[in-house]
């Protein structure tokens, strides 16, 4: 989504440190993964503020999630589609009514724009309020940090450090992080607020920065509405006459 934006140019209650008591990062990673969204699609309206250092904007979008099949963003500025977007956990797909391109293929596009390798299940947590890595998969360490259970894997990668936020009230992330010191780039993500949705805690607010070098980009993601469990519908279908864009 943040990529397509660029081409077309409840309050969280506070808990004290004191309020909680250390938890073994298991118990922590457990408790999160339980956490996980039991719905199989999602309809949702948002709003999105986009900021890079050339461009900003605002705008709004229309979401649907088919659970571990599809993410659909229909994008509009100013009442009027800008862009339209298919991916799946196979490819990427967009198209762009300013400048009638569109793009199909992996997910090199999003991972030069993120600056981290994401692919669909990872961008699906990320909008979700998720660890955008299974936790299960490796071994962890916890620390009390800022009002947070932080979870650092007890080895880390050797090209990156990833870090994550988890809330000790309703155990969804407070924030992640991905930061690459060798090639100077950092990928926050940060749920300033969560609200219940048909008795589930859903994120409210998302601020999502990336930053390589001097390079930037900050965008805000507002969910308006959500709606869980409605046959949704995702056509998706280049029109006429586009000019197809190839990202190194």
């Amino acid at each position: 989504m943040l990529i397509f934006v660029a081409s077309c140019k409840s309050s969280k209650q506070v808990i004290r440190s004191e309020n909680f008591s250390k938890m073994s990062a298991r118990k922590v990673s457990k408790k999160h993964t339980a956490t996980l969204l039991d719905k199989q699609t999602i309809e949702a309206k948002l709003k999105v503020a986009y900021e890079d250092s050339r461009v900003r904007k605002r705008m709004s979008v229309k979401l649907k999630i088919v659970k571990d099949r599809v993410i659909w963003l229909n994008i509009t500025y100013a009442g009027f589609l800008v862009a339209r977007a298919k991916i799946t956990p196979e490819k990427v797909s967009y198209y762009e009514k300013i400048n009638k391109t569109f793009f199909e293929g992996n997910f090199t596009v999003l991972r030069n724009f993120l600056g981290s390798e994401v692919n669909f299940y990872q961008l699906q947590n990320l909008l979700l309020g998720q660890a955008i890595f299974d936790l299960k998969t490796q071994s962890y360490k916890s620390v009390i940090d800022n009002n947070a259970y932080l979870l650092e894997p007890s080895k880390q990668q050797a090209l990156f450090t990833v870090l994550f936020w988890i809330n000790p009230k309703h155990f969804k992330l407070d924030k992640q992080e991905i930061i690459s010191r060798k090639k100077n780039q950092l990928f926050q993500a940060q749920y300033k607020n969560y609200t219940v949705v048909e008795g589930e805690m859903f994120p409210k607010r998302i601020e999502l920065r990336a930053k390589q070098n001097k390079k930037y980009t900050h965008i805000v993601i507002e969910y308006r509405s959500v709606i869980f469990d409605k046959n949704v519908k995702t056509p998706y279908k280049v029109p006429r006459g586009y000019r197809r864009i190839i990202f190194k």
